[in-house]
């Protein structure tokens, strides 16, 4: 049972018995790729294959593969203080170095970091600031969460009820009550959907309105929706969605958890339409998925309200791994790896590069539209140019195809977008891949299409 030199068929035949893996079914399971391992944007198999890797795994391995200096971070802490309790009359120097360094990079509004371990555990956690805000200034009603569909915020039961992907609602259900979603129209370009910017930015207000603004505790929005298939709002967007959150006290959330940490050419998402949230979460990125980290990050008006509360209205959250040593000491290393080395900018230049390649599998008959922002891209597969009708099931084929030519990539399937909206091809290389491997994924990319033509 302790065995760890199983290889092949032995290893898979355990996983089979053993494990339970994320979004399971066994029939997605039955010849699974084994990474054993990785080197800046390559995987490597057991069976000797070398893949790209053209998600950054899960959005999160900004840096790359196989950075020794993370490996040496968390080693050198380990030696050191391999865990303590940050409870309130507790801290390390790590924990506290890195909450300073974030809130640094942050918007000007930022004050402090709450910390957790994942992305939707972040969101949870906003959702409970969000609640206890309100609470403290003697507005309890104030208690809804809104979300926009096709958002993705995790899969928790608070963050799945804010999700709003139906494949994840199927078997979970019913949500929870408190939790509310924007429909149409959506905040981007869909086939007959012009430039929604205002137009989406208004539905939000006018459930606002039809729910009663002394309900509504906060709204939650990606800047770019990544798991709904990169998508990539209007300019006017988030800045009329701040005005009317301002407008009706409405606290403005951003879950940055795949778009902080230079994934889109700024440190954090909203910044390129030079908006400011109350708080907004983050995960992925500030380890480069190296260790498990993410947190919150909350403004000044919020922190205000925390410190200043009496003893019986403390801020009753907490978690055992919250401003784990090790983790934190991980986040300052690929921060320090990131800033050193400039992938911010790298992640504006080269991602404007990189989808100049993509645009050229635009003269291909299934791809719609290729759009993006910073590293990170996708392309939308219709089944005829003339008619912008949707193609769904291609994109499953194309990935396949790409596997096949040693392209590791994601598909966000038709039927988790707008009614409009076709298979999408989703592309989030690490910010430091070279140049000739994003020329090779667009190579892939293309030679697969055309296989699956």
């Amino acid at each position: 049972m302790n065995d760890l030199s199983l290889t092949g068929d032995a290893l898979v035949s355990t996983d089979h018995r053993f494990m339970i893996h994320p979004l399971h079914h066994p029939q997605d399971h039955a010849a699974p790729k084994i990474f054993v391992s990785a080197k800046g944007a390559m995987l490597r198999t057991a069976d000797g294959k070398d893949f790209i890797d053209g998600l950054s795994a899960l959005w999160n391995v900004n840096i790359g593969h196989g950075r020794k200096e993370l490996a040496a971070a968390a080693a050198k802490q380990m030696e050191t203080l391999d865990y303590a309790s940050a409870y309130a009359g507790y801290t390390n120097e790590p924990a506290v170095r890195l909450a300073e360094r974030i809130v640094g990079l942050a918007y000007s509004n930022s004050a402090a970091v709450y910390f957790t371990t994942s992305g939707a555990e972040s969101n949870e956690s906003a959702f409970k600031f969000a609640r206890y805000h309100w609470k403290r200034l003697g507005k309890p009603g104030k208690v809804k969460i809104i979300s926009r569909r096709y958002g993705y915020h995790g899969v928790t039961m608070g963050a799945m009820s804010a999700t709003s992907l139906p494949n994840y609602h199927k078997m979970f259900g019913p949500m929870i009550p408190e939790f509310k979603q924007v429909a149409p129209p959506y905040p981007y370009r869909w086939p007959g959907n012009g430039d929604a910017g205002i137009g989406a930015a208004d539905a939000v207000e006018a459930l606002i309105q039809a729910e009663g603004p002394d309900t509504i505790a906060a709204i939650i929005a990606e800047p770019v929706m990544g798991s709904g298939g990169v998508i990539v709002p209007p300019a006017t967007y988030f800045p009329r969605l701040r005005q009317i959150c301002d407008r009706h006290d409405v606290l403005l959330i951003a879950d940055e958890v795949i778009t902080g940490f230079g994934r889109t050419g700024q440190w954090f998402g909203m910044g390129h339409w030079g908006v400011e949230p109350d708080l907004f979460s983050f995960a992925k990125g500030v380890t480069s998925g190296y260790l498990p980290l993410g947190g919150v990050v909350i403004s000044r008006k919020l922190h205000d309200v925390i410190q200043s509360a009496p003893a019986d209205e403390k801020f009753m959250h907490a978690a055992t791994y919250s401003g784990h040593p090790v983790c934190c000491a991980v986040g300052l290393a690929n921060i320090d790896i990131m800033d050193k080395e400039g992938l911010v900018e790298r992640a504006r230049v080269e991602g404007d590069r990189f989808r100049a390649g993509l645009e050229t599998l635009a003269s291909l008959s299934c791809v719609g539209e290729v759009r993006g922002i910073g590293m990170l891209a996708a392309l939308e597969l219709v089944e005829d140019k003339g008619s912008k009708k949707p193609a769904k099931g291609l994109g499953a084929k194309v990935v396949a195809q790409a596997a096949e030519r040693g392209l590791i990539l994601r598909v966000r399937a038709a039927a988790d977008g707008p009614p409009a909206s076709g298979d999408v091809l989703c592309l989030a290389p690490p910010l430091s891949t070279p140049a000739a491997t994003l020329d090779r994924i667009v190579q892939i990319v293309g030679e697969s299409i055309q296989a699956v033509l």
